[in-house]
């Protein structure tokens, strides 16, 4: 089995390569903005998206293309189109959503005339066609863009020479990424390696269902009749204060709103990762094999393929929330474990009654509380979707099965009252005094 695994490195020889390290940085900026130009001037005319492949046939012979190496310009456009997907996406929702912004920051007179601007170093991206390692010494060649070549006879790569924890071992890089840090104002370097570890034993044959939500950023139910549910309290914080400051600057592609778009991404990984970790953690102390999540498009479309509206402060914390980088973090982290994680269908299940069947819109009375009127339980919306996903009701394959469980007389208390775990950013999660209510 392979997995990817990056590494952190102090560059030691900062100030020989520092100059040049700032001319790509300024590059990948000036090849964002005229990208983000055309693909505005695009949307304007045609109203249609441009995806990456569009990008890199209309720009591969621009100037600014030439100011990194082809793969990393390409990683460039490929970030844009990703970004103006993700705009496209949210807008049919919130009307107020913005395309992305410009990477610069403009300077004005007395007389509100612009006399300067300013790029912020953006992040490279080199791929292995752009990489020379050398394991002895601790060496990384990054090829030059063309631009930055002084002479013919210069050099066409920046020689690197790194750092990295005495405990880790670089080997068979994939992608360096060169990433400058305002607060240290100096590039770090983030090592892309990949290495292959033994597959190793599944934890049991114990089963788990997570329902991925607004409210709740996940709600698990486990075979073992045990749930968790964790809020996305600090998510949600985070959501509404960082546009805030991020509006209040006076360049939206300036270098404050750059740090401070970075500190908001910085912040919902950390979330993910801490959550991946202990929903992993959890299962293996109940024995889980196989863990079935809800398939996104349940979480973004109504079974019509028409994008859910949630409300206005639903629709910015959904499109604010990364549910499909969850799933990707959580995959990898199972999967080191022996846990296999499988995308399941999501239709019926927040309707249906995961303990005898009955399906009713009416049920779920308010969003945290769902009753049945067939069999008089009463227990956790989230909770049931979860159980629901993890019994898989929508595989014709295993209906048999789910339908036995169903039929059985189990007990509802876990569904009712299951354990409720909350963020902190120097603890991760932290369990909460159990509650039926799923209001963070």
């Amino acid at each position: 089995m392979h997995i990817h695994r990056t590494y952190r490195a102090k560059i030691r020889n900062h100030s020989q390569v520092e100059r040049m390290l700032d001319l790509h940085g300024w590059s990948a900026s000036k090849l964002w903005n005229v990208a983000n130009y055309h693909s505005r001037q695009v949307w304007d005319d045609t109203g249609e998206i441009l995806d990456d492949s569009d990008l890199k046939s209309e720009l591969k012979t621009h100037t600014t293309y030439k100011g990194l190496h082809s793969q990393s310009s390409q990683r460039v456009l490929e970030e844009l189109a990703e970004a103006f997907n993700s705009w496209y996406g949210k807008r049919k929702n919130d009307s107020r959503a913005n395309p992305p912004g410009y990477r610069k920051k403009n300077y004005y007179d007395d007389d509100g005339n612009r006399v300067h601007e300013e790029h912020p170093r953006s992040t490279v991206t080199w791929k292995q066609k752009g990489i020379r390692h050398d394991t002895k010494h601790n060496h990384v060649r990054l090829s030059k863009g063309a631009n930055h070549k002084d002479h013919p006879r210069d050099w066409d790569y920046i020689l690197v020479e790194y750092e990295a924890r005495p405990e880790v071992t670089v080997e068979n890089l994939q992608q360096v990424r060169a990433v400058y840090s305002k607060s240290k104002e100096r590039w770090e370097l983030h090592l892309v390696c990949k290495h292959e570890v033994e597959t190793p034993d599944s934890p049991g044959n114990e089963t788990a269902g997570i329902d991925l939500g607004i409210c709740n950023f996940a709600a698990v139910a486990y075979s073992t009749e045990e749930a968790d549910l964790y809020p996305g309290n600090r998510l949600k914080q985070d959501g509404y204060y960082f546009p805030k400051e991020t509006a209040k600057c006076d360049d939206s592609g300036g270098s404050e709103a750059t740090r401070l778009h970075q500190k908001w991404s910085e912040r919902r990984t950390h979330f993910f990762h801490s959550l991946a970790k202990h929903i992993v953690e959890k299962c293996i102390e109940r024995g889980v094999g196989r863990i079935n999540i809800g398939k996104l498009a349940g979480v973004r479309e109504d079974e019509n393929s028409e994008s859910k509206n949630w409300g206005r402060h639903g629709n910015l914390d959904l499109h604010g929330w990364a549910f499909d980088r969850f799933t990707k973090i959580l995959t990898y982290k199972a999967k080191v474990r022996g846990i296999e994680v499988v995308d399941v269908s999501e239709r019926d299940t927040s309707k249906t009654c995961c303990v005898c069947g009955r399906e009713d819109d009416s049920q779920r009375v308010e969003r945290g509380l769902y009753v049945c009127v067939s069999c008089d339980a009463a227990f956790n919306a989230d909770v049931n979707g979860a159980e629901n996903i993890r019994l898989n009701i929508n595989n014709t394959e295993s209906n048999s099965e789910s339908a036995s469980k169903l039929d059985e007389d189990r007990s509802t208390g876990w569904l009712a009252q299951p354990g409720v775990y909350l963020h902190d950013l120097s603890h991760g999660f932290s369990p909460r005094k159990q509650v039926v209510d799923c209001k963070p």
